[in-house]
């Protein structure tokens, strides 16, 4: 429990022996669901709904407890619901098969999915992946992170209790480098979807390329919050703290570089500080409780090194710092920290630091922005703040990242959501979510039946 740094459960550690076995499970039940009719599927979705929503209170517990999740946090819990009835609803409409010419081109499950899952949003990822690999009639083997290993037994009930056949649903907890690994190389798996570090994803596709198996990758990010000088100063402020230190700053799509013309830093300064301390840091538990502990130890020393490396390189302290909250003396909770006078090159603007640790870039001209916005090896998500929306749009076109929000503008579940450069390969979500998990097949010599032929399947 990283809010009070002791021991509450304990948990099996899975090894080859049961990858194979889970693979194995996975590939004889496909046989029999990929055929299943979509009114089936429909049908399954909708019964994997209710029993989630029925456990909804003991998700929202569990993750208070494994990763310091504050139970006040909805969007961890009520968001998996809202992407499943996308993928729910999509089946009523998405054509699996469609007509080139006098060609037909089918869109088959793919077979055999491995899904490894993240810490930091322990329920939504798994859900995501999961939800889209059933709909798309495959089978899967999911994997979660060692620090949410809970969450994923409690998602395993949610499938037993919805009626889940036998072998189409697989869990295994263990350790990424023996598990995941084993799953990514597994000759019998046809698909990876992978979310954590870039890292870990690079190993992951090392893997995978040995038997050259498809792979969905969602890495790293370092995302910048372009102000143009004509934007709503104080509503980009605070809405950058909220959005950069929601989870602890433990979101990859964080905007963790707010980039801001030279002259209006300082304006910008006060607002950002004001709204870093209006979090409420305590107990996971508790309603009022806004900010929970980082997930280990090892997750706290990591945001302190940063924080000392700012300060190191000449970095200006706007507020937070090292060390716990005062008058904490247990848990990883960790200082929301504002830095100003950030150089691009310094590490608090490079590395992705997975905390509540905001740096404040200057920039001189729209061009510089862009460019300080684009020098990363990320490209997970973007966002722009100002009042014209047409200069808005132009700059918003020219950021390389996956997602772009313009003023704050909310994501949904109908879009796709993925990286450029190392923040990874593939999409999640909506169609081209359910298109990962799909395999493209032309048939030809059926013309004259054409149109007697099912529109879907």
């Amino acid at each position: 429990d990283p809010a009070t740094e002791t021991a509450f459960a304990s948990v099996c550690q899975g090894g080859l022996a049961d990858v194979d076995s889970a693979v194995g499970a996975a590939r004889r039940a496909f046989v029999g669901f990929s055929r299943s009719s979509l009114a089936e599927r429909i049908a399954l979705i909708d019964r994997i709904i209710l029993a989630y929503k029925a456990r909804a209170a003991e998700f929202a517990d569990v993750i208070a407890h494994e990763v310091g999740i504050p139970v006040s946090a909805k969007a961890q819990v009520n968001g998996p619901v809202g992407h499943m009835e996308v993928a729910r609803d999509l089946l009523k409409t998405y054509a699996f098969e469609q007509r080139i010419g006098d060609t037909i081109i089918r869109r088959e499950p793919i077979g055999v999915c491995a899904l490894i899952a993240p810490w930091n949003w322990p329920i939504q990822t798994p859900v995501i992946k999961l939800i889209y690999a059933l709909a798309a009639g495959c089978t899967a083997v999911l994997k979660p992170s060692d620090a949410s290993p809970l969450s994923a037994i409690l998602l395993a009930e949610v499938m037993h209790e919805a009626g889940v056949p036998a072998g189409v649903f697989n869990l295994i907890i263990g350790r990424g480098r023996v598990v995941g690994e084993a799953m990514a190389a597994h000759a019998d798996v046809d698909m990876v979807s992978f979310t954590g570090s870039t890292g870990a994803g690079i190993k992951v596709g090392e893997a995978a390329a040995k038997t050259v198996k498809r792979t969905c990758l969602e890495l790293g990010g370092k995302s910048a919050n372009v102000v143009l000088p004509d934007a709503d100063l104080e509503a980009a402020a605070r809405w950058n703290i909220q959005r950069c230190f929601f989870n602890t700053g433990q979101s990859c799509h964080a905007p963790s570089r707010m980039i801001v013309h030279e002259d209006q830093v300082e304006t910008v300064l006060p607002y950002l500080a004001d709204e870093a301390s209006r979090f409420v840091i305590g107990d996971p538990r508790l309603a009022a409780t806004t900010m929970g502990p980082a997930v280990s130890q090892g997750q706290f020393d990591t945001v302190q090194r940063y924080v000392q490396s700012g300060l190191d390189q000449g970095a200006r302290l706007v507020c937070g710092g090292l060390g716990r909250p005062e008058g904490m003396k247990r848990g990883y909770y960790v200082r929301p920290t504002v830095f100003a006078d950030v150089r691009p090159d310094m590490a608090i603007a490079t590395d992705e630091i997975f905390g509540p640790v905001m740096a404040v870039i200057p920039y001189r001209t729209e061009a510089e922005a862009i460019a300080i916005a684009n020098g990363s090896i990320f490209g997970l998500g973007g966002y722009v703040f100002g009042g014209d929306r047409e200069r808005g749009y132009r700059v918003a076109s020219q950021i390389a990242a996956g997602r772009v929000c313009f003023n704050g503008a909310p994501t949904n579940s109908l879009t796709p959501m993925g990286g450029y450069k190392q923040s990874g390969i593939g999409r999640s979500m909506g169609v081209f979510g359910l298109e990962e998990y799909l395999e493209v097949k032309s048939v030809y010599g059926f013309a004259a039946e054409a149109e007697e032929l099912p529109e879907h399947v």
